[in-house]
């Protein structure tokens, strides 16, 4: 497994992926820890996650470089994610016992009350985009739960996969509650066959999503799925357009587009489209590209080169389908896995950007008539994950949020992940939540006690 700097194309570390019989090894040591660590109390695994936040703050700018170094993501974006696994980590140390209390429900019997246990070993397929938050983010309301982790990782992030599992050591957790699988998409398959494991969360594209779904349901294993999106980014004609353009370009180019939650789909009213279109392409044009490390650049370079073809491939067929090309189209010359900062308009229904979902720095814009083909065309995907609507108007941006497809729908402001709110999406963007109460509720056994008399 290598690992490989999308800014200079070469070569970082190469790591040795582990035999079918050392990952039979590793779930069973996880399963054995998992009967100790399920008895451990709320306090202990609190003061254990509190220990992991402070080393994550101490360490950000080691993490950052490497999450940097591995996949290409600006800095400072790789610094504040950093900080915002710490802030989960926290969060459920404080929160967890309360979440997972005991609920009382009256009945005509003497007492009954839900409880919640832990599954056991939950196995966690995680992505490269954002390599320690969408790890975090599993394990941390999972473990707090009693369950245990085990988790395969992306297989061009390898270096963050095993400095993750690093933290947790340092950190004081037990021998394998959180262990690190060094293997390939392939073989996702045995694993979950495996009896030892219980569930199965993955973030990644609708087609791993199938892959694994189907293969959890063989084996009748539980499965949270965070997919895909195409989110909408609805401006009314009375939004503020400088303002707006300013978080458009925001939106879209966090992570350089590769986020499932980035802003794709511009759905702007016709009366505001022109000014909108100007003011997103002198603020892109002048983007500058360069070393992700350095303070000043703005545009870093994709996480892999299929990711540039792909990315290009779907401008090129818009374009061809009638979309018309603003700004940017093209890779970056002489650079290591970089495409321009991209701007489509005139895109309609059946067009590649349209329909798809587009991971990297490509704005298209859609103009509508009113309300009504604003929602129309937001709900108009197959995917249904996040969204958000731009307007001076409260009243008329809820109504409108209330008619939008999505599992997240955010009002004059970015489609974000936070943990004190639940956050997935319906449609082909996946099922179930993570994160706030309902999150940590996904990978436990909901049991009813009822006691007559």
């Amino acid at each position: 497994m290598k690992s490989i700097n999308p800014f200079t194309g070469q070569l970082i570390m190469e790591y040795r992926e582990h035999t079918i019989e050392e990952t039979g090894n590793i779930l069973q040591k996880a399963d054995g820890a998992w009967k100790t660590w399920k008895e451990t109390g709320f306090s202990y695994r609190a003061g254990l996650f509190k220990k992991v936040a402070e080393i994550l703050l101490k360490n950000k700018d080691e993490y950052a470089r490497l999450m940097t170094s591995e996949m290409g993501k600006l800095f400072r974006e790789s610094v504040a994610e950093v900080e915002k696994c710490a802030y989960c980590c926290d969060f459920y140390a404080d929160h967890a016992r309360d979440m997972l209390k005991d609920e009382v429900v009256s009945t005509d019997a003497v007492k009954s009350y839900v409880m919640f246990q832990p599954l056991g070993v939950i196995l966690a397929v995680m992505p490269w985009n954002f390599p320690f938050w969408q790890v975090f983010r599993f394990a941390a309301p999972t473990l707090m739960a009693g369950n245990v982790a085990v988790l395969k990782h992306a297989s061009n992030v390898p270096g963050c996969a095993q400095k993750i599992e690093e933290i947790f050591r340092l950190a004081g957790f037990p021998e394998h509650v959180f262990s690190t699988l060094m293997i390939t998409s392939d073989k996702v398959e045995q694993v979950i066959a495996n009896p030892v494991i219980k569930a199965v969360t993955l973030t990644g594209s609708e087609e791993a999503g199938i892959k694994v779904a189907a293969t959890s349901g063989k084996y009748l294993k539980k499965t949270v799925l965070e997919l895909g999106g195409a989110d909408p980014f609805i401006v009314l004609e009375d939004a503020d357009i400088e303002y707006v353009s300013r978080m458009a370009v925001t939106a879209r180019m966090i992570n350089m587009g590769q986020s499932c939650i980035a802003a794709k789909r511009f759905i702007v009213q016709e009366k505001i489209a022109g000014s909108f279109e100007k003011a997103v392409f002198s603020i892109m044009e002048m983007l500058k590209a360069g070393d992700p490390m350095a303070p000043e650049t703005q545009v870093g370079p994709l996480a892999r080169p299929d990711l540039v073809e792909d990315i290009d491939a779907q401008v090129q067929r818009s374009i061809q389908e009638g979309a018309r090309l603003v700004l940017g189209g093209k890779k970056i010359q002489g650079a290591c896995y970089f495409y321009q900062p991209t701007i489509l308009a005139d895109v309609k229904r059946g067009m590649t950007v349209y329909s798809e979902e587009t991971f990297g720095p490509v704005l298209s814009i859609i103009t509508c008539k009113n309300d009504e083909e604003a929602i129309e065309m937001a709900n108009d995907s197959s995917f249904g994950l996040g969204g958000s609507i731009w307007t001076n108007d409260v009243s008329r941006s809820e109504q409108i949020a209330r008619q939008i497809e999505t599992g997240n729908i955010f009002v004059n402001g970015m489609t974000r992940s936070d943990p004190r709110l639940p956050f997935g999406g319906i449609k082909k963007s996946g099922y179930g939540r993570e994160l706030s109460h309902f999150g940590i509720r996904e990978f436990v056994n909901i049991k009813t006690v009822v006691i007559s008399p």
